[in-house]
């Protein structure tokens, strides 16, 4: 990965470089935001991604996102690289999430088996300008206060406590040591403790629930809930379209050869891992696979979950594989430096997250259902993951939980890009926050604009709609 650092100079070369930056891209400048001339028609766009998926899942993958204009704004990472590749970038790049919206946070255990609050979605990640990721950050905020209906005012100061938030946290990242960023994480407790005076009784304890959820949701409670017991094995239920085993997408050969294809899959996976979690996964045995719909954005794309037993009938682990196609800031920024883009994904994780999953890896999957080599990056498919429940948060709550984005985002830049270059950017003042709040405000406009578009086309028999 390209180093995006200057560790040769010194912290006043590097606030230099920041102020430099400053000049020639005043902060005041990312308040900018207007359609540019020829700007591709988004829902384009999005007909050029579903080339490339499973053509039975694209209509719902355009169900879910006319459900709001949020739910589009969560399908639209494409169209709002391909907006943010005109806009004005102060030069200093970083390993950027790509799609850094607010419901791509949450939480999940850390191998010590604490709660953590952090990015969760790297499908997009690529080095790249920070005010990006930014940027897609604090528009969804307001695009999300509009969906619940918030006042104006409400809205502006949730993405205020984004924008703060991040330029604060940036500047106290760079006064610290490098190994004392490296290590800082949000744990979950700490931060109920933390807000707990700033809350009402009703939010704490709402949150507090949240936490207690997650702990449940791990790969038992999902063998619980997917599978059931057929001739003495384990095997996962179908929920077509949703939810589909893989022994009903598979012709007859390939069925036959299914159990070794899979166990040969999972060996080369397990390559990626380090030497202990190789270890680990090799305590247990490919019983079943399906394919799985998930999220808004990815719905078209390949994803799998795979139940691997343990010792016993008590004992499974079940695994996520999701492919992994080009970044959609690739077209704008370049290739990847990875052949395999589920290491792209992996790299990108690990480098921006505090902890990471135990078993994340990657496979380039040769033999596939449609003869088209894919990659994947592959993950626990549960382990206490939790996510806050925008559309039920009040004002305060919104404007608690952007603090918590911002403050992670900073701490995700400052571990690959130059912290201190970038808060010399940001300043002590408030003027990028109040540039941010402005094109916030705009880039919702253009989202509903382009929410309509996708409405229209559908309404008009051009695209197929389906709800699920």
């Amino acid at each position: 990965m390209a180093t995006r650092t200057v560790p040769h100079l010194t912290r006043a070369e590097r606030e230099a470089r920041g102020k430099a930056a400053r000049a020639e891209v005043p902060r005041s400048s990312h308040a900018a935001y207007e359609p540019a001339a020829g700007r591709p028609d988004p829902v384009e766009l999005l007909e050029e991604q579903a080339e490339s998926r499973v053509a039975e899942l694209v209509p719902i993958r355009y169900g879910r996102m006319l459900v709001s204009p949020f739910a589009f704004y969560r399908g639209g990472a494409l169209i709002m690289a391909s907006d943010l590749a005109a806009s004005p970038r102060s030069g200093l790049m970083v390993q950027v999430c790509g799609d850094a919206h607010l419901s791509n946070f949450g939480a999940f255990a850390s191998p010590e088996r604490r709660l953590v609050f952090d990015i969760n979605d790297f499908d997009e990640t690529l080095p790249g300008p920070w005010e990006w990721d930014v940027k897609r950050l604090v528009a969804s905020f307001e695009v999300a206060g509009r969906d619940n209906g918030f006042a104006e005012a409400d809205r502006r100061t949730a993405v205020l406590t984004a924008v703060r938030a991040y330029r604060e946290a940036m500047r106290t990242f760079a006064s610290m040591h490098n190994l004392d960023v490296w290590y800082a994480h949000l744990d979950i407790e700490d931060a109920i403790a933390q807000f707990s005076a700033e809350a009402s009784a009703k939010q704490v304890k709402r949150a507090s629930a949240i936490v207690s959820k997650a702990r449940t949701r791990d790969s038992m409670q999902a063998f619980s809930k997917l599978t059931r017991i057929v001739d003495g094995e384990p095997r996962i239920v179908g929920d077509p379209p949703l939810i589909v085993p893989l022994d009903e997408l598979a012709d007859d050969a390939l069925r036959e050869n299914l159990p070794k294809e899979m166990r040969e899959i999972l060996r080369a996976y397990r390559s990626t891992l380090q030497n202990d979690r190789r270890l680990l996964l090799e305590q247990f045995r490919y019983a079943d696979a399906a394919r799985k719909v998930v999220g808004v954005g990815s719905v078209g794309t390949r994803a799998w979950i795979v139940l691997m037993m343990g010792v016993d009938g008590g004992d499974p682990l079940f695994l996520q594989a999701k492919e992994a196609q080009a970044s959609v800031l690739s077209r704008f920024l370049g290739k990847s430096r990875y052949s395999n883009e589920g290491e792209r994904v992996v790299r990108g994780q690990r480098l921006m997250q505090a902890v990471s999953d135990i078993f994340l890896g990657w496979h380039r999957a040769v033999r596939t259902l449609d003869g088209v080599e894919r990659d994947f990056y592959i993950r626990q498919l549960r382990d206490w993951k939790a996510s806050a429940d925008i559309e039920t948060m009040a004002p305060r709550g919104l404007a608690l939980y952007a603090r918590l984005c911002g403050w992670t985002l900073a701490r995700a830049h400052a571990r690959s890009g130059d912290r201190i270059a970038i808060g010399a950017y940001l300043g002590a003042g408030d003027v990028f926050d109040r540039a941010l709040t402005e094109f916030a405000e705009r880039y919702a406009d253009q989202n509903e604009q382009d929410y309509r578009l996708l409405q229209q086309a559908v309404d008009a028999g051009r695209l197929q709609a389906v709800a699920a």
